[in-house]
C-alpha cells in the first residue's frame, strides 16, 4: 500500500517524462475518475532522465490527449529512490526504461513491470517513444496506452 492513505499507487516511467508517461498518467487518470475511484489510486508519472525536469508534456502529447478529451496534469520529474517506497506498481514503456528502473531500485523488483505487460494484446510489450515522430505516432501511443490503462484497471479492481 502506498504511504499516500489512498489504497493502491501507480507510476508510469518513461525516459524524458514528456510523452508515454505523462499521456499514460493522463489516460489512466481518466478511466480513474470516470469510475469514481480517484480518491483510491496515486497516480503519477517520471522518467528515467532528467532532460526535461519542471517541463510540461510535449505539445504533441498535449495535442493527442486534447483531441481524445483528456486533460494533462503532470511536469516533467525524474524517478527517485523514494518512489519505491511510495508506489505500489511501477510501470515503464519499454525494455530500457525497465532496466533504469531497476538498476537504481536494486534487489526486491516485484512491483517493477512493464506498463503493457497488462495489455490485452501486448505484442513486443512496448510503449514506442513518439517524441522523433509526427503525430500519427502519438496517436498510435495513445490507442496502446488506452487499451492497456483500461486492462490495468480491471486488474487493480480485480477483474482479471
Amino acid at each position: 500500500m502506498s504511504n499516500s492513505g489512498k489504497s493502491q499507487s501507480v507510476l508510469f516511467v518513461c525516459l524524458g517524462n514528456i510523452c508515454r508517461s505523462p499521456m499514460a498518467e493522463s489516460v489512466f487518470r481518466e478511466l480513474v475518475r470516470n469510475e469514481g475511484l480517484e480518491e483510491s489510486i496515486e497516480i503519477e508519472s517520471a522518467g528515467t532522465a532528467g532532460y526535461h525536469i519542471g517541463e510540461f508534456p510535449d505539445y504533441r502529447c498535449i495535442q493527442t490527449l486534447e483531441k481524445n478529451g483528456i486533460d494533462h496534469y503532470s511536469k516533467a520529474r525524474r524517478i527517485s529512490r523514494d518512489d519505491f517506497a511510495r508506489f505500489d506498481l511501477i510501470l515503464a514503456m519499454d525494455h530500457s526504461n525497465l532496466l533504469d528502473i531497476k538498476s537504481l531500485k536494486g534487489s526486491d523488483q516485484s512491483d517493477v513491470k512493464l506498463f503493457r505487460d497488462f495489455d490485452p494484446s501486448p505484442g513486443d510489450k512496448v510503449v514506442p517513444d513518439p517524441y522523433y515522430g509526427d503525430i500519427s505516432d502519438f496517436d498510435h501511443v495513445y490507442e496502446l496506452v488506452l487499451r492497456t490503462s483500461g486492462a490495468l484497471l480491471s486488474h487493480l479492481k480485480g477483474e482479471q
